[in-house]
């Protein structure tokens, strides 16, 4: 799996959004890097319903949120190449079809 994009920032607590594309081309998009009171955890795609709370619409296992928290860690210290790439292209309004 990889990080799709990341979107840093500061929202309060949260401090990117990001996708995540797994190895079978599915790219699953809502992701949050949260700095809470133990440290930095990857929240997960949620959805708020008729009761405003917020609940979960993508579990997995300890063992794979742990994968994407340090695999979220690695890309918000330094970005891929392909992050970069991403970032340092110029869009040349002649380019823009609209």
């Amino acid at each position: 799996m990889k990080i799709e994009r990341m979107n840093k920032g500061s929202w309060g607590k949260i401090k990117a959004f990001f996708d995540l594309q797994t190895e079978d081309g599915f790219t699953i998009k809502g992701f949050k890097m949260v700095e809470g009171t133990n440290g930095v955890f990857v929240g997960f795609p949620s959805q708020k319903n008729n009761d405003d709370e917020y609940h979960d619409t993508v579990w997995a296992d300890k063992d794979v949120k742990d994968q994407v928290t340090e695999l979220a860690k690695r890309e918000y210290e330094n970005p891929s190449v392909h992050q970069m790439a991403e970032q340092e292209v110029p869009i040349k309004t002649e380019d823009v079809p609209f």
